[in-house]
């Protein structure tokens, strides 16, 4: 059983050009730069109290796991190994982040969707995922395993409290009360954070997620109603040009910080907030400029 959960050698004869291009696929969809394409996606086109439940869902899950990571301070398998080595250098293995997110993630959407080709999807792109970071000798099975365990456990909590109302009646709240929770949570990682670690770079969760919150209140505002979306061609073209403007928001507040020679910590952390302002707020309100979102009102 331990030759079982830690030996990677058996990995080594799957390993081609063909494969390494399909797994290398599936592990970019645990990467930061996925989530900054697929979370406004999903705000813009699709349904923003859903995506907001999920954005809270991936950022608390990256919490728990970054956490666990520090405290654990497991190993990852020998670079002799790993095809993603660059990506992960410096990192703990246990649990694997790729895997817990991605089961709570994939799987629900797919409680949320409650459509069996949702489940399906669920199931094949955490599979895809789980098995990419094996394929690439960043983790080892047991790694992956506590990762799925605790993506499980994650949703089973968070499907609780919304079937217990607890999420209904905390968005009933003002909406200051989610900037003192998330503005608390931040210095409060460093009171908790386990083994003298930093974690620095896990608070731009927190960040990005306060950033959202900010957003999306002042969205509401602006447009209370779900907006009626335009031709599936324009959804393309919103998608695209509003993807791009959060990459370009990024590269010009990191670039800005460098220049004005501010702390890397703090260039990362005011980015991931403007960002999430972007995202919920910013690129809704120029889509509603450029008539591409209207609310039901306007249409009457």
């Amino acid at each position: 059983m331990e030759s079982f959960l830690h030996d990677m050698s058996w990995v080594l004869p799957f390993r081609s050009e063909t494969a390494t291009i399909i797994f290398n696929g599936f592990t970019f969809l645990g990467y930061t730069p996925f989530f900054l394409i697929f979370l406004p996606i999903g705000y813009w086109l699709w349904d923003r109290a859903l995506f907001t439940r999920l954005a809270v869902l991936i950022a608390i899950t990256a919490l728990v796991n970054g956490w666990l990571k520090d405290f654990w301070q497991d190993a990852r398998p020998d670079p002799a190994f790993q095809l993603d080595a660059d990506r992960v250098e410096g990192s703990y293995g246990l649990p694997s982040g790729h895997a817990q997110v991605a089961v709570a993630m994939w799987f629900w959407l797919a409680y949320e969707i409650r459509r069996p080709w949702a489940w399906a999807a669920a199931f094949i792109i955490a599979a895809g995922v789980c098995l990419s970071r094996l394929y690439l000798g960043v983790h080892d099975v047991e790694d992956v395993l506590a990762g799925i365990g605790l993506g499980i456990l994650s949703i089973a909590i968070f499907a609780l409290l919304v079937r217990e109302h607890v999420v209904a009646r905390w968005r009933r709240l003002p909406a200051w009360v989610d900037f003192v929770v998330i503005v608390a949570a931040i210095p409060a990682l460093w009171l908790i954070w386990p083994n003298g670690e930093d974690p620095t770079g896990i608070a731009a969760v927190l960040f990005l997620l306060l950033g959202w919150f900010a957003g999306a209140s002042l969205d509401r505002r602006a447009a209370p109603e779900s907006p009626i979306l335009p031709a599936w061609w324009l959804q393309a073209l919103m998608a695209v040009g509003g993807v791009l403007g959060i990459f370009a928001l990024r590269k010009l507040l990191v670039t800005g910080g460098i220049a004005a020679g501010l702390p890397e910590a703090i260039i990362g952390h005011v980015a991931a907030a403007a960002m999430g302002v972007y995202a919920t707020y910013i690129a809704p309100a120029i889509f509603r400029a450029l008539k591409l979102m209207k609310q039901p009102q306007a249409m009457q």
